[in-house]
Formats: C-alpha cells, structure tokens, sequence
C-alpha cells in the first residue's frame, strides 16, 4: 500500500455534486480554506450533472407568485410531515440562489426577456426554471464548476472515497478517506466537515442517478453518532424509460416532454386508466409521482401492463414540428435510439430517483454532532413523505449555500484543530492490507442486494417482503465479515466492501423504518395497511447503537394537515 498523507482544512466538503459545490464556494467566501473531495471526478458525479428537469422556485416572472405559496405546496406534497423550518429555509432562500446562479451564466431559458418558469406536478402556478434543451443538470454543473474552479481558498481532490469520519470528544474533528487508485489512506483534520453525498438510489437495481449514490454520506453520519430520519420515504419517478433501448439519455428525460406538450398515459391495451387511481389527466400532466407510481405498478399487477413490464406514454398527437420547436437537437437523438414518438409510444416504469430522508438538521444545516453538517439530498426532513417535483436542485442551492455559510462560522470561531490520530485509529486498521482469507463475490452481493430491494421495499410494500429483505440483509452482512481483503490498489473488491458496508447498512435502515411504519403515506405504500392514519403523522428517528440500528418516533414538526 502506498504511504499515507495528512491535510489539514477549516472546512471539508464530501461530495461535489450541486450542494457540495456550493457549499464549498460559500464557506471560501466566508473566509474560510476549504478541501472539496469526491470519490468521483469533481463536479462530474452524483445527481445534479445528470438532472435534465426543472428547479422549482417562486421567482413571479411567469405569474404572481410568493415564496409562501411554494412553502404551501411543498407542505401539501409531504403529506403532514415535513419539517417547515427546512421547507420554509428552501422556498424562501430559492430565488436568491436561483438569481445568482442567473449572475453566474448558467442561461436559464427565458420567454419575452424575463425567465421563463413552467407547470409542474403539485404546484399551484407556472413556477420551475430550466436550462433549454434538457440541459438543467449539466449547465448547473458547468456553471458550480467554473465558480469553484475561481474561487480562491477551495482546495479540490477526486477519487478519494472516506472511509469513516473521525471524532474526537464527541465532535466531528475530520475524516479518513482512501485514494481509490493507490490504496493510499489520507487523514483531514477539519473544523467543520459537510456531508453533501446525495442520496441512495444506487441501492435499488433500476435507478437514475449515478452509480455512486448508494448512501455513503447516511452511513458516515449515522456511524459518527448522528440520527437519520424519515428513511423509510423512498421516492420512484414514475416514467423512468424502460423500452426500447436508450444510449447516452437520461431514464427520467420524459418528465419534461410532458410539461410542455402533455403526454398520454397508457397500459397495455391502449386505455387511459390514472382515473381508476382518483385522477383522470386527460392527457395533461397533474397527477403527483406517488401517485402515478402507484397507479403504474397496480395496472401491471392487473396484467394490463406494457410488453416490458410498465406502461406506455404516447406524444403520438404531436407533430414533428411541435416536437422540435420544443426539444429541438433531443429529437436528433432520440432517433439514433431508433425512437421516433410521432410513430410510436414509448414504455415507462417506477424508477428509483430521490430519497426524501437523511440526517437530521436544523436550519443552520448543523447535526446533533458537533462540527458536522449535512447539504442537499443528504438532508432529512425537508420534504416529508414526497418530494414536491422540482425541489431537489432547489435545496441543493439553499441548503448548500447555508451549510457553507455555517461551517465557515464554525471555523472562525475556532482557533485550533481537534483531530487526533488516535481517534482514527480503528478507521485506519480496515484499511491495513489482509491477504489472510477468503474474499467474498462483491460484484454478486450487490446485485443480490439491490434486487431484495426492488422486490421487497419498492413502491409497494408489506410486512412477508420487508420481513424477507431484513433477513437477506442479516445473511450479506455475516458474509460480508468485519474487514475487507486486498491492499487497495486499484483493487475493485476492496473497493467494493466499502461499499457494501455502507449499502447495507443503509438498506437496512430504510427497511426498518418501512416496517414499522404500518400505513401508507406519500412515497410508502403499505399493501396491507393501505389508508393513511393519524397516530402516524410522525417522523421516524433512527440511530446506531454500534450493533443495530435503533427507531423512535418524534412529533413531525410540520404545520400542513395531512393529504
């Protein structure tokens, strides 16, 4: 194994998607010296680069409009459980952020010189912003990673993956990371460390964000003493493409298509059928993603599915013509796929896309852990039992630009370093070589673990699957043993193990909290508990007690009745 390496920062970031680039250029701005790092290239991985959609934002430029009315409707869409000190934080600190990334070039599509804001599921008014062209994601990113790349005080590394945060007197005081290429351990000291990982899609065997999202930045907190809450809120996009094949486009590029020319929902026979599951869209798009997710799986359980095991989606009423002046150079790409919707629909399914839970925080975007804050999709709370659509890059913003602003803060205010090389001695000795057994088949285990999620804790959901999953999860983790084999170097099993250790963990989480909670409410549908119910309008809280995970339940700190 290559020797190690010691950095000393005020603030870490781990994770460079659209949060932790924020974040970071925040806390530069707020005077502090900050190390961005990812496990990826920067500013390349994660959600943010792939997101083609829109950002949901009450800047008024379309219709009238007020950040409360955005508040309201998020409110609605989590169902009774969103914390509205978060929700409030992300609707009222939008267009602040959404204007200075306007400052920055990003080139938000504009309409009669004012920036032209859109329809979207759940909300009352024309109010999400894109970059033209499905290209949202990608411009952001461009646009983060030109900031950070002038913005001086911002230390970057990629391919470093930590291992586990270190804590010192019950703070977080840094972090152990492993360089993925050299096996090579790196130490940070950090007065203030930000999680900004994303979510954990990556768990599930159909999903649309990238193949690092499994939940690493969940288990890291959750390990270092901090809770995690609302897991069990899993959100599927409903029209994630499954047929035919698509090459170089992202699953959930549909989304768009239906804002601006309608789209019409069909099983297999050809029928419109949302209005069996209490909305008839009539070719328009309005029913919410839990919704309409619960309404496609139903329809295929029906035997009224598409050939792939979905649901059909037609744009065959419009036009070429319509098409291009909507999506202009898509449409060219779209038929190298050999897709052409004027002619025929295309299949659709549930895929997994977002993560409504994470770790606790409060408004300054600080954990119960001293020295520990989280950004973005690693946040809980937030949205409650369903994302409002448009929301996720929203708080990528805010609560990135927030988490940043605090850390610097923190590191301000503090003269010395905590870290101590002691407190990560148990870290360090996973990552001590070990030729001395057997190593287990981690390209196999995941795949076995993220089909016992699809099939067991998915849209749909009951007590014989999620009993089924956990005991899969107990059989992989006795498999998986206490110490990874190899030496690192450019070993993808060692590689692996790490993460399988923080998959299963997390997977685990996620299938408790589903168990326990007996109702259905937004993202969770329990088949047989299938009303939503009162007692239940409350946030699960869960906490590692070094051996198993623990649940409580808090009162949701929400105003909005449930829906």
């Amino acid at each position: 194994m290559t020797e190690g390496m010691h950095v000393e920062t005020d603030v870490l970031v781990i994770g460079s998607g659209g949060a932790g680039m924020y974040a970071a250029i925040e806390a530069a701005r707020n005077g502090a010296q900050v190390f961005l790092l990812d496990r990826s290239l920067i500013g390349r991985g994660g959600a943010t680069v792939m997101a083609q959609m829109t950002v949901a934002v009450a800047l008024g430029e379309e219709t009238p409009d007020h950040w409360t009315h955005h508040l309201e409707d998020t409110l609605e869409a989590g169902r009774g459980l969103c914390d509205e000190r978060l929700a409030r934080l992300l609707c009222e600190d939008a267009p602040a952020c959404i204007r200075e990334m306007d400052a920055w070039g990003v080139g938000w599509a504009r309409k009669d010189g004012h920036i032209s804001q859109v329809s979207a599921p759940g909300h009352d008014r024309p109010r999400c912003v894109y970059v033209d062209f499905l290209n949202t994601g990608p411009a952001v990113s461009k646009t983060l990673r030109a900031v950070v790349n002038k913005t001086a005080g911002i230390h970057k590394a990629g391919d470093l993956l930590v291992i586990d945060l270190v804590c010192v007197d019950g703070e977080v005081a840094g972090a152990l990371a492993m360089h993925l290429s050299s096996g090579a351990r790196v130490t940070i000291a950090a007065k203030a460390t930000v999680i900004a990982t994303g979510g954990l899609t990556r768990l599930y065997r159909r999903n649309s964000a990238s193949a690092n999202m499994g939940g690493d930045g969940y288990a890291l907190a959750l390990r270092a003493g901090a809770p995690l809450i609302d897991m069990e809120f899993v959100q599927f996009f409903p029209i994630g493409h499954l047929a035919p094949r698509l090459i170089g486009m992202d699953p959930i590029m549909w989304d768009p298509f239906r804002y601006k020319l309608g789209g019409r929902l069909l099983n297999g026979r050809g029928e419109e059928f949302t209005s069996r599951y209490g909305s008839n869209e009539d070719g328009r798009y309005v029913l919410t993603r839990d919704l309409a997710t619960y309404a496609i799986v139903k329809e295929v359980e029906a035997g009224r599915g598409s050939p792939h095991g979905g649901a059909y989606l037609s744009f065959q009423h419009c036009s070429e013509a319509a098409l291009r002046s909507a999506f202009g150079p898509v449409i060219d790409r779209l038929a190298a796929n050999s897709i052409d919707l004027t002619k025929t629909p295309i299949e659709v399914a549930p895929i997994a896309h977002y993560h409504m839970g994470g770790v606790a925080a409060d408004e300054r975007m600080q954990t119960e852990i001293p020295g520990l804050l989280v950004a973005g999709e690693a946040v809980g709370g937030a949205n409650g039992a369903n994302r409002l659509s448009g929301n996720a890059i929203t708080e990528a913003f805010v609560f990135g630009r927030r988490a940043g602003r605090s850390a610097a803060d923190r590191a301000t205010a503090m003269r010395t370093q905590m870290f101590r090389q002691a407190a990560a001695r148990a870290a360090l000795d996973l990552l001590a070589p070990d030729h001395s057994g057997p190593r287990v088949n981690t390209a196999a285990m995941i795949e076995t673990l993220q089909a016992a999620m699809a099939d067991d804790v998915g849209p749909l959901r009951n007590n014989e699957k999620l009993e089924r999953a956990l005991d899969v999860f107990d059989v992989m983790t006795r498999e998986l043993g206490e110490r990874p084999g190899g030496d690192g170097a450019f070993d993808m099993q060692r590689l692996e193990w790490f993460d399988l250790r923080n998959m299963l963990l997390v997977a685990r989480c996620v299938t408790s909290a589903a168990l326990r909670r007996t109702e259905s409410r937004g993202a969770h549908q329990r088949e047989d508990f299938p009303g939503l119910l009162p007692q239940w309008g409350v946030n699960q809280v869960i906490r590692w007690n070094g051996a198993d995970v623990a649940l409580t339940s808090r009162p949701a700190l929400a105003r909005a009745a449930a829906q």
